[in-house]
């Protein structure tokens, strides 16, 4: 335990340091602004998590959660030594809650598949529902639960460790995925079934997502109660890879107090329903997702399906929608002429095949493809996120130079 204590001393001292220095202030500002619709250059994010068995160090801890600790500290230091982008070093530790959401009352297995570096990313799910029109009465809500002892466990490890050198805070990541109607449907079902019934009998469908948007907010409502929603009005994830920088939030309680989810960011997305045709996406999914997106103060929408399509006569109208994630599969043109001088922000996602696939960068194709992306949205508020890179191929400068790129590129062709 001692040498636990040392070793995430050392690296909470490291984060404490980065997170001072005068960039981080100006990261900092920069999304304040950019998350409130003022000019500025667009921000860029490249998510680590994905390909950081190449890039993080063997965690030396020996005690399970100071391992975690050491992980999370170590994630900081390497992103900005390694990256540099417009990620800000937290200048505070947060400690998960201990929840649980028992999702329809079931266990839904997942039966897992390592790939051949050993990473747990494939997997496929024994799904409950066989025939929906036949079972969908039978149907139970979810439940839920908070470990207040083990929370508390957990949190005061944590600040005899590194208090004195980071504040400990509690946070509450149950939401950060959550809103996501769609994929909870593929897990009760299969996408197979759920794109034939879709076909066969949408009134069923219709149903389905009236009864998951009904028992989200149940679970929203139950936090709510239980006090147990906390900020991510700040250096939180609010989106798929965004950060939630805004003076907009909390609408409801006082400064730094949560009473609702109307306080928060929401993040939803329907990756699933990608080969629903734009009338069955407005009458089945898209009334579960307004209401959804009706409890939040801001709301960030979409992660890698398109979303040209469906912008026109649903996602134009989301409630609170502040960022649209523009993915590799949508039409970058069209969603720039809908933004441009609006109040949605342009989230970009680049295609991760330049990082990705190979060992070499493919600087020239890069620098193309971001070029078209800064021409497509010119006029918009444009932040880059960087996801689903699952391999570097060994050459872990990559990011760093495709953030340099963006950084050119910003400065010669953004006004």
């Amino acid at each position: 335990m001692k040498q636990d204590r040392e070793i995430l001393r050392a690296l909470a001292e490291r984060c404490a340091e980065l997170a001072g220095l005068p960039v981080m202030a100006e990261r900092k500002a920069r999304w304040y602004d950019h998350n409130a619709l003022k000019s500025g250059k667009p921000m860029i994010v490249v998510e680590m998590d994905t390909f950081e068995t190449e890039t993080l160090p063997v965690p030396r801890c020996e005690d399970p959660f100071a391992r975690e600790i050491e992980v999370n500290l170590s994630r900081s230091i390497v992103h900005q030594t390694l990256i540099d982008d417009d990620v800000v070093v937290p200048d505070f530790y947060g400690v998960d809650m201990d929840l649980e959401i028992r999702e329809f009352d079931l266990d839904i297995k997942r039966i897992h598949a390592r790939d051949e570096e050993g990473r747990d990313i494939g997997f496929t799910w024994e799904h409950p529902i066989k025939d929906i029109e036949r079972e969908i009465g039978s149907l139970r809500h979810s439940t839920f639960a908070y470990d207040a002892g083990a929370t508390e466990a957990r949190l005061a490890f944590a600040d005899s460790m590194i208090g004195d050198i980071l504040p400990v805070r509690l946070k509450n990541e149950s939401l950060r995925w959550f809103g996501m109607p769609s994929a909870k449907i593929v897990d009760l079902m299969g996408l197979e079934a759920m794109m034939y019934a879709f076909a066969d009998c949408p009134d069923t469908m219709k149903a389905l997502y009236r009864f998951i948007a009904g028992d989200m907010i149940s679970c929203l409502e139950w936090q709510e109660r239980e006090g147990l929603l906390t900020p991510n009005n700040g250096n939180q994830y609010a989106g798929a890879g965004s950060y939630g920088f805004t003076d907009e939030l909390p609408r409801t309680g006082g400064a730094g107090k949560i009473s609702s989810t109307g306080d928060l960011w929401g993040n939803l997305n329907s990756q699933e329903t990608v080969s629903v045709s734009p009338e069955m996406y407005r009458e089945i999914v898209y009334p579960a997702y307004a209401e959804l997106a009706s409890r939040f103060g801001l709301v960030y929408y979409g992660c890698c399906e398109p979303v040209h399509a469906i912008w026109e006569g649903c996602l134009a109208g989301l409630p609170n929608l502040r960022k649209v994630s523009i993915s590799p599969w949508c039409d970058e043109a069209i969603m720039g002429e809908a933004l441009r001088g609006g109040r949605v922000i342009y989230s970009r996602k680049p295609s991760p095949n330049f990082l990705g696939v190979g060992r070499d960068f493919d600087e020239e194709g890069f620098s193309s493809h971001i070029a078209k992306t800064l021409e497509s949205a010119r006029g918009c508020g444009l932040e880059f996120i960087f996801r689903d890179v699952y391999t570097l191929s060994g050459d872990t400068g990559k990011p760093a130079r495709a953030v340099r790129i963006v950084r050119d590129l910003v400065d010669r062709m953004w006004k």
